[in-house]
């Protein structure tokens, strides 16, 4: 079935679940990868509901863990599609853990994951178009938009920044660094 647009609320989802003891590190804080595990869940069925196809994870940006999540809470990943190319899907997701006890809810991370949708011939195959219905929608939009621009000229500058690196000034590069230089120039 091939649909030539989907609005952002037909494709939400939230997963939740209940932190248990064998996804906990030795601080008894869960893992940081057991919560990427669960937002790429969420990313692949957010995209996937979208796209009406199998999707793939591109890249993980903006993954920073603002408060840690203990063992017994529920966490919660809501996630939307922010923005789609002609195959790719932004899928931004927001986490948040709920005390069980206290009831109360802390946000934990946002993250925003792009995806690929792939055909049955396992190449990259069109989305339908995204309709934006609420001022929100639009936002996370533009957002979006912004922060691909952003990330290919950051993506540019690495790539020139690693080409052009020259060793041979590593003495004067690295004066001030915390690191002890024994390799002879």
């Amino acid at each position: 079935m091939n649909v030539e647009a989907r609005a952002v609320r037909e494709s939400q989802t939230t997963i939740t679940e209940l932190m248990v003891p064998s996804y906990a590190n030795f601080g008894g804080k869960i893992h940081g990868g057991t919560l990427l595990s669960l937002m790429d869940k969420v990313a692949y069925a957010t995209a996937s509901k979208h796209a009406g196809t199998y999707c793939v994870t591109v890249t993980v940006d903006k993954v920073e863990f603002l408060q840690p999540v203990e063992v017994g809470e529920l966490v919660s990943m809501h996630a939307s599609v922010n923005y789609v190319g002609r195959t790719s899907l932004v899928v931004g997701i927001r986490v948040e853990s709920q005390n069980i006890k206290t009831g109360v809810v802390k946000h934990t991370n946002s993250s925003f994951f792009t995806m690929v949708a792939k055909g049955d011939d396992d190449n990259p195959t069109q989305v339908p178009a995204l309709i934006l219905e609420t001022k929100e929608d639009v936002k996370r939009f533009i957002e979006a938009m912004q922060m691909k621009d952003i990330k290919n000229s950051v993506r540019e500058k690495m790539d020139d920044a690693k080409s052009n690196i020259e060793v041979e000034r590593a003495g004067e590069v690295l004066k001030n660094q915390r690191c002890i230089l024994k390799y002879k120039i």
